[in-house]
């Protein structure tokens, strides 16, 4: 619709508007960001001019707003106008990961005076924990949270899976999923990784991490070398609760499964429980994910 209103038929643009490569520059000087453009990967230089409108199939690619962010190109000073919507997302949840992006959706014919800054966003809790079963959607909802921020560290805990081809498959459909410009690091040194982080971290997740930490203290069958594992929960709750950066992370929910039969499966299930109560008692912000719905805790 932008496209039609600012074109003459036959004519190209209208007077006194001009393109600057993706971006449609207004007589005053006011720029336009509009689909379809390229992706930002593909543009001539890793940092562009800010635009005062940005219109974004956010529904579709929620992710290019961060990247956008990144270059400049969207500021605290841009209106950010989700486009295309329909049925792929049902309003009220529309309406909170808008909410969460710093986005807002506006009817048909709406005029946007640019000469006034957005609303500011409210600030993001500083510590989210998203829990959930297998297949719930808590990976899912941990990278929307973070989708709107131009710099991430995803962490993560589990291993790569080069002598396991299912895992690795697994491994690959999520790195597949996760925007190219977030930063990866495969670490199970939680506790200081998070204390040098320098952006938003992704932690995914509690449950290989804390597998992990049971490997190396060889405490599947060794209950005495269990105090290993409970310092280094305590130095990932210290660092939790003491980190500057935005935090989102992914744990199991393991209390709604039967009892293990093994005793080291029972300890790892305690260790994960108390684990979790203990980041959730941390947090600012906690939520139960269940078949891609979310609760809030």
């Amino acid at each position: 619709m932008v496209d039609e209103a600012l074109r003459l038929p036959g004519e190209g643009l209208a007077p006194g508007y001009r393109l600057d490569g993706p971006v449609l520059v207004a007589p005053d000087g006011s720029r336009l960001l509009f689909p379809p453009f390229p992706a930002p990967s593909a543009w001539a230089s890793p940092r562009e001019a800010a635009c005062d409108v940005v219109l974004l199939d956010l529904i579709g690619d929620p992710f290019v707003l961060g990247d956008l962010r990144g270059r400049g190109v969207v500021t605290p000073s841009t209106h950010v106008v989700a486009v295309g919507l329909d049925h792929r997302v049902r309003p009220e949840e529309l309406a909170r990961r808008l909410a969460l992006w710093g986005a807002r959706a506006v009817p048909d014919g709406a005029v946007l005076d640019t000469s006034h800054a957005p609303s500011p966003m409210p600030p993001p809790a500083r510590r989210t924990l998203l829990l959930g079963g297998s297949r719930s959607g808590k990976s899912a909802e941990a990278e929307l949270r973070l989708a709107g921020e131009p710099h991430v560290t995803y962490l993560a805990t589990g291993p790569s899976g080069h002598d396991d081809p299912e895992w690795a498959a697994r491994v690959a459909v999520h790195r597949a999923r996760r925007p190219a410009h977030w930063a990866d690091e495969e670490t199970t040194g939680l506790a200081e990784a998070i204390m040098r982080a320098t952006t938003p971290l992704l932690v995914d997740g509690l449950g290989t991490w804390l597998a992990a930490m049971f490997d190396e203290a060889g405490a599947w069958e060794e209950p005495s070398r269990r105090d290993e594992v409970v310092r280094r929960c305590d130095e990932l709750v210290e660092a939790w609760r003491s980190t500057p950066q935005r935090v989102v992370a992914v744990s199991d929910e393991v209390g709604l499964g039967v009892v293990p039969s093994t005793s080291s499966g029972r300890a790892f299930r305690d260790a994960l429980g108390r684990l979790n109560q203990r980041m959730a008692a941390e947090s600012e912000d906690v939520a139960l994910a269940v078949a891609g719905r979310l609760l809030p805790l």
